[in-house]
């Protein structure tokens, strides 16, 4: 059941960083139009390089092919290194490239083939390097689910372990058109001290470089409170969160 979104006094901020953009899904469409344009400015760069990790057996060059379209339509450059296996991952100009980004979008695909990719290699140690250095880093579908921890498991809707830029915070992607049964299992099996997010597609989850969060995009973000969640529609703050 949702319910209206009721303020909270709890909230401490963190260290500051960089921008944080967690998207739902389906990126690339016209709902996330405002929100791009919006991470482009803050990143303060005309350039995004793109991970197509996650899709490395779903046509990565036509993920690539899409990013670029788009991201001329507002006026930036994509630079897209196909890292598709975890040896890509040690090229060191990749990680050279990585590690100068003010803006890295990683895509949607499979969660648990990208953790393969990335988990405990240089070039996620360059990705964090660039936002801890106060760039942007956003991450769709798969990619929301795995920056975080604990991650959603896609093969049941339990839990394993994401890579922890914020920890103690589950994302659910494609919440609004995900199967009910997938739905209600991370829900009855969210570890004790973590917050479960349930975020539409081409909608976005945002922390900004003070640790605040916010909503973008078309549709909603919902925070769980056991089976109850409190929606908050595009614009909203969203407190007491980790």
């Amino acid at each position: 059941m949702a319910r209206e979104e009721q303020p909270s006094t709890k909230w401490v901020a963190p260290k500051a960083v960089g921008t944080l953009a967690l998207i739902g899904g389906g990126e690339w469409n016209d709902g996330c139009k405002d929100f791009d344009q919006e991470l482009l400015s803050a990143s303060g760069a005309d350039e995004v390089v793109v991970l197509p990790s996650a899709a490395a057996f779903e046509h990565p060059e036509r993920v690539v092919e899409r990013a670029t379209s788009y991201f001329e339509g507002l006026g930036a450059k994509v630079r897209a290194p196909m890292v598709l296996r975890r040896a890509d991952a040690d090229d060191t100009k990749t990680i050279d490239l990585v590690r100068k980004a003010r803006m890295i979008y990683i895509a949607d695909g499979s969660p648990l083939h990208l953790r393969s990719v990335l988990k405990s290699s240089e070039l996620w140690a360059a990705m964090l390097g660039a936002y801890h250095q106060g760039g942007v880093l956003a991450a769709s579908g798969a990619g929301a689910t795995l920056v975080c921890d604990p991650m959603v498991d896609p093969r049941g809707g339990a839990y394993t372990v994401g890579l922890g830029v914020v920890s103690n915070l589950a994302v659910f992607p494609y919440h609004g058109t995900a199967a009910d049964h997938l739905r209600e299992r991370s829900i009855d099996l969210l570890p004790r001290n973590a917050t479960l997010v349930g975020i539409d597609d081409e909608t976005a989850l945002i922390r900004d470089p003070l640790g605040a969060w916010r909503t973008a995009g078309r549709g909603v973000v919902s925070v769980y409170s056991g089976r109850d969640s409190t929606e908050f529609a595009s614009g909203k703050t969203v407190d007491a969160l980790p």
